[in-house]
């Protein structure tokens, strides 16, 4: 075999061999290294993930609602949508997180709706005594067309309404005598939020007002400078003010919901699906967080009374709402309407 006979031969080969890498390249995409650092990237930027500002610790009620909400939303979207639940005050008090929701700096926060009032006038109703009959009345009337009417009313301010936490009730407490009937309140000095709506409510039962700071409150009970105070029956157990005050007097003279929002901003750029996600998951954490509040007051319960408080619950509730007709004629104002369509809920 000549010299030039097996170069030629060779020659051949290496034009096959360069022809067949070629055409074997045609039409495929990158190096499969490159190609996943592309689908890396790619899901990176379809992956939505938002936060959530909430004020209560980890293990709270609300807390344990806001993160029902984010799982259900991350499973529903298939992990497109995730949202990060920042507990225990990590973005900011109330006041600041209801502002930054209204500029789109937090995308969700849970709010208790007396601070929310002083931004969105439609949650004001609530700041009304015995505005409700019972927890059932309050329910159907949150769950129904008036509470989201209300949640409706906060797009004017830039946020969007998603559902309602439960927060229990507000009742009195004192250290002298068992309360059953608003005449048993005479003369009592109560230690209450600074709110006119308050010392007028105190002032209709009978009772003396006395604004406080709430970190003086066990003190002020120990010592007799007043002889009671009002809130949930979990803060009752908490604050230890069961261990100066043992007559507890469940009037629920106010319920006050708590409201998780959404920015405006955000709710904007989102798609009609992924608004019916989000709305979805959060009435549906609902049942999760109601059913975690249950247990939170149950626990309380059992402790305080282990301890030995008396525990009264009124069983007249009319003679306490007609106490109130004062205070109504003064403040009802403008959401007269509203509270005549709640109390036709009952």
């Amino acid at each position: 075999m000549s010299a030039s006979y097996f170069k030629k031969h060779v020659l051949v080969l290496v034009c096959l061999l360069v022809l067949f890498i070629a055409l074997s390249g045609c039409g495929q995409g990158p190096p499969k290294g490159e190609q996943d650092e592309d689908t890396q990237e790619e899901t990176k930027q379809e992956t939505m993930v938002l936060k959530l500002a909430e004020v209560q610790p980890e293990d709270y009620p609300t807390t344990i609602g806001d993160k029902e909400m984010a799982r259900i939303v991350e499973e529903k979207t298939n992990g497109r949508i995730k949202i990060d639940v920042y507990a225990g005050g990590q973005l900011g008090d109330e006041k600041s997180v209801i502002e930054a929701v209204q500029l789109g700096g937090i995308d969700f926060a849970r709010i208790n709706s007396q601070p929310l009032s002083e931004f969105s006038k439609y949650l004001g109703v609530f700041s009304m005594p015995y505005l409700f009959d019972d927890e059932d009345h309050f329910w159907r009337v949150m769950n129904g067309p008036i509470g989201e009417e209300i949640l409706d009313g906060l797009e004017k301010d830039d946020m969007i309404g998603l559902t309602y936490y439960d927060n229990g009730s507000r009742s009195f407490y004192n250290r002298i005598r068992e309360v059953r009937t608003p005449a048993d309140m005479k003369g009592m000095k109560i230690r209450i939020q600074q709110s006119e709506i308050m010392v007028e409510l105190i002032e209709c039962l009978g009772a003396s007002a006395t604004p406080m700071p709430f970190g003086e409150v066990y003190s002020a009970l120990q010592t007799g400078v007043i002889e009671g105070a009002e809130n949930n029956y979990p803060s009752y157990y908490t604050t230890s003010h069961y261990e100066v005050a043992k007559y507890f007097t469940l009037d629920h003279h106010t319920r006050v919901p708590e409201v998780v929002i959404a920015s405006k901003a955000l709710w904007d750029k989102l798609s009609e699906e992924d608004r019916a996600i989000i709305k979805e998951a959060a009435r549906a954490s609902q049942d999760v967080q109601r059913e975690a509040w249950k247990q939170y007051e149950k626990m309380a319960e059992e402790k305080v009374i282990a301890h030995g408080c008396i525990i009264t619950e009124v069983e007249d509730m009319k003679m306490w709402q007609d106490a109130m007709a004062p205070l109504y004629d003064k403040y009802a104002g403008e959401d007269e309407e509203l509270i005549e369509k709640i109390k036709q809920a009952r």
